[in-house]
């Protein structure tokens, strides 16, 4: 053999055994989630709730026939320029629904809402989540006052 292709060879060699070796993998430590505990929770007032997390959430809003139309109508002008006969009747028609439900997904996106999630636990250890339409200024750990369906600083 020459020396270049036991070069070759080692070189193979041993990157096949680095190659089904073992890779040590580090993680870092989660962040841990505050914990309420029950003595803290024996402290604050029986309508008062301490602040697990508070995380803002993107949902689509609603389609509706404005987005449908809107889209149909284009879909079909478009579908109307492809082909001739019943081709374009086909093309005209398959455009409209094409066009009807690229448009109903544009209004959802247009009209998208951002909401806030609060979690609290409650005094008696229960755990209740509320849902504001604008950042409610709680941070993890706060003690709040629960007053029906709505929170407040305390």
């Amino acid at each position: 053999m020459t020396t270049t292709l036991r070069r070759a060879l080692l070189v193979l060699g041993l990157g096949g055994l680095f190659a089904v070796a073992p890779v040590p993998t580090h993680s870092a430590p989660a962040a841990s989630q505050p914990t309420v505990t029950s003595e803290r929770l024996a402290t604050i007032c029986s309508d008062c709730a301490i602040v697990d997390s508070v995380k803002s959430e993107t949902r689509k809003g609603k389609g509706g026939a404005v987005g449908m139309v809107g889209g149909a109508v284009v879909g079909g002008v478009l579908g109307h320029q492809i082909g001739g006969g019943t081709g374009k009747t086909l093309a005209t028609v398959g455009g409209a629904a094409a066009g009807a439900f690229a448009g109903n997904q544009v209004q959802k996106n247009v009209n998208k809402t951002t909401v806030w999630l609060t979690r609290v636990t409650l005094k008696d250890g229960s755990t209740r989540t509320f849902e504001t339409g604008a950042s409610p200024g709680f941070r993890s750990g706060e003690v709040v006052l629960v007053d029906g369906g709505t929170l407040r600083k305390r």
